[in-house]
């Protein structure tokens, strides 16, 4: 299964930044409230932290983002690339699994568990061998 499609390592990241940033980097750089509402989040009233720390992690996320189109047009850094999205998504299968077994997340939340599972089986498919 590990790279079976690792001739098509590039097109992959170039595919998940483009992902990445229009569903979870932009948005929640821009307006993480009306974000985490869309994911069925309960807003507090005060929510100047939470907008903090939504802007602070789309910020990051854009930034790993623009670090995919970077080593999707390098094979040498495509290697150290895939290993760090890959624990990326392995933290966030765990973060989503901590959240739905506290029962501490909205439903989307949950579901969201799978969408990382299953960009942890597609980056081993696509990951390169070099």
């Amino acid at each position: 299964m590990l790279g079976l499609w690792q001739n098509y390592s590039s097109e992959y990241l170039y595919i998940i930044t483009i992902g990445t940033i229009i569903f979870f980097g932009l948005p929640m750089l821009i307006s993480p409230i009306k974000w985490a509402k869309v994911l069925r989040w309960d807003i507090p009233d005060k929510t100047d932290l939470a907008v903090y720390f939504g802007r602070c992690l789309g910020a990051v996320i854009c930034v790993i983002a623009v670090f995919a189109l970077k080593a999707a047009e390098n094979p040498i850094t495509q290697k150290y690339y895939f290993d760090f999205i890959l624990c990326n998504f392995v933290l966030m299968v765990f973060v989503h699994l901590y959240g739905w077994l506290k029962k501490i997340q909205p439903l989307t939340e949950t579901l969201e568990t799978f969408y990382w599972a299953g960009l942890i089986i597609l980056t081993l498919l696509f990951y390169p061998s070099n």
